[in-house]
């Protein structure tokens, strides 16, 4: 049957319907093959050939609604990368849990709007309010009875789309919490709103959002030691620049690493210097930690802080995309807050305190049927599998004698590096020695993003533990241990493959 689209003047008939469903039901069946497809690539094109293949003008004729999901079936879905694949170990999550692809589905049918509650989103905006309660109670915030969550602003935090945005509103309440009303007056002193980073290990976004919200180019790096902050030389760069920060960032779980700052030492130095900083944790790695008594004392301190990002999309197997913002104080968010006649000003309407987002579809369904299904007991399950593979995956790392692993794992990543014939791990290694393991490195992955067989993610990295040489700039490979269908057999067969690999490649290279 050759399904057309409904005219916008006709009205469906129960015929219509039946049609509809089949169709769908083949829908969730193509993205059910692809998701349980072993590879992570079907086809491998170069950048032109896709964009001549996928850029053309719109069609005159409207077409039947199979053939355009066969025409994605036959040129898209072959060219894209599947992150379920046992064979994807560098980045975030395989956004396969069953429950959460449920609620994705749902969400997009019942097309709730999370602007306004009385007649956008009656339930959904209480589905909402749900999740963030379990988030906070998850990492420590407290919550106050049901009975008192009268408006928005007892919630204690906001759902927004990635934590880009998260941490823009977090950057957001420091300045206000800073320079009062700057968000009606204008930023009028740029220099009094420093943002203290660790060097060398901070996430982009947070100098992003600086810029985005007026204050420019005000961050602060600040030495690491274990890609963790040297206190002494924070507790230096509070006094250099006292009354002219704003706020300190801490990573519970870097983008990098995943290593987790000792949170509890941070905010003391930092209260200590100046009671008055908004104390910020990025913890889109770290929320991991917080599902399990085992973990949980990484994140230690936690409570502290006056805002905390989390990344539902990197850690719960939730499908993209799902961020959430955690305040202290269930109040601070009015300084960030909007107001419209075009969102109603009422009690529940979260279009008041998420800046940047208007209209916004229902994300936190995915994690409400996710969190429910799973329970505490499974996501302590999920948290202390992923740690447990880390681990393992760094055993089987050592026993290869040309690897070498730049940090003990706290959480789902390992990075490392190949080290070429000759060169040993007895630091001080030379700085050519240094540009040799980078250039081979570099190839390696170059050559892995090519092949498409594995994919394993790179980055710039500081030698923090100078296990080559102190303060040289490195350029690791990276393995995460989020994937669930990933075994240790993979693990070692992408190990042996990194090593054939740097030995193939590294007589190239002088």
């Amino acid at each position: 049957m050759s399904l057309r689209s409904v005219d916008n003047e006709s009205t469906a008939t129960p015929a219509d319907a039946d049609a509809t469903s089949k169709f769908l039901h083949r829908v969730v069946d193509v993205g059910l093959d692809f998701k349980h497809q072993p590879d992570i690539f079907r086809t491998r094109l170069q950048p032109e050939r896709v964009r001549d293949l996928l850029v053309f003008e719109l069609p005159r004729e409207s077409r039947p609604l199979d053939a355009v999901l066969e025409s994605f079936e036959r040129t898209i879905l072959p060219l894209c990368k599947n992150e379920a694949s046992p064979r994807f170990l560098g980045f975030g999550d395989t956004g396969d849990d069953p429950a959460s692809l449920a609620g994705g589905l749902l969400a997009l049918f019942t097309q709730q709007n999370l602007i306004n509650q009385s007649f956008d989103s009656p339930s959904a905006t209480f589905v909402e309010i749900a999740v963030l309660r379990w988030l906070r109670d998850l990492l420590g915030y407290g919550n106050p009875p049901v009975a008192d969550i009268r408006t928005v602003w007892d919630v204690g935090g906001v759902i927004t789309h990635g934590g880009t945005t998260s941490n823009a509103t977090a950057m957001m309440l420091a300045r206000e919490h800073k320079a009062p009303e700057t968000m009606h007056g204008g930023v009028r002193n740029p220099e009094q709103f420093g943002v203290i980073v660790p060097r060398g290990i901070g996430h982009y976004s947070i100098k992003s959002a600086l810029n985005w919200v007026g204050v420019g180019d005000q961050a602060i790096e600040v030495d690491t030691h274990g890609f963790r902050y040297d206190l002494a030389a924070l507790e230096r760069a509070l006094r250099r620049h006292h009354g002219q920060i704003m706020a300190v960032i801490a990573y519970a779980g870097d983008s990098r690493t995943q290593t987790v700052e000792h949170l509890r030492q941070v905010h003391d130095v930092v209260r200590a210097a100046d009671p008055r900083i908004w104390l910020h944790v990025d913890a889109c790695w770290g929320l991991v930690a917080a599902f399990s008594d085992q973990l949980r004392h990484q994140l230690d301190g936690i409570t502290e802080f006056d805002s905390v990002t989390v990344d539902p999309h990197k850690v719960m197997a939730v499908p993209y995309s799902l961020s959430a913002l955690l305040v202290r104080q269930p109040s601070s968010l009015r300084a960030v807050s909007s107001y419209s006649d075009l969102i109603m000003q009422e009690d529940y309407a979260f279009g008041q305190v998420t800046p940047f987002i208007g209209t916004k579809g229902w994300l936190s369904l995915k994690l409400w049927m996710m969190m429910l299904t799973h329970g505490r007991d499974g996501l302590a399950a999920l948290a202390e599998q992923r740690v447990s593979k880390a681990r393992r995956f760094a055993a089987l790392l050592d026993e290869h004698p040309q690897l070498l692993r730049l940090h003990d794992p706290d959480l789902a990543a390992v990075a490392f590096v190949y080290l070429p014939t000759g060169i040993r791990p007895e630091p001080p290694v030379s700085e050519h020695q240094i540009e040799r393991i980078n250039a081979v490195n570099q190839r390696i992955h170059e050559r892995t993003l090519a092949e498409g067989t594995w994919f394993l993610h790179q980055f710039s990295l500081p030698d923090d533990h100078a296990f080559l040489r102190a303060g040289a700039t490195l350029y690791p490979l990276r393995f995460m241990a989020n994937n669930p269908r990933t075994t240790e057999a993979h693990m070692a067969e992408v190990l042996d493959y990194v090593a054939k690999l740097g030995g193939d490649l590294e007589g190239d290279i002088q």
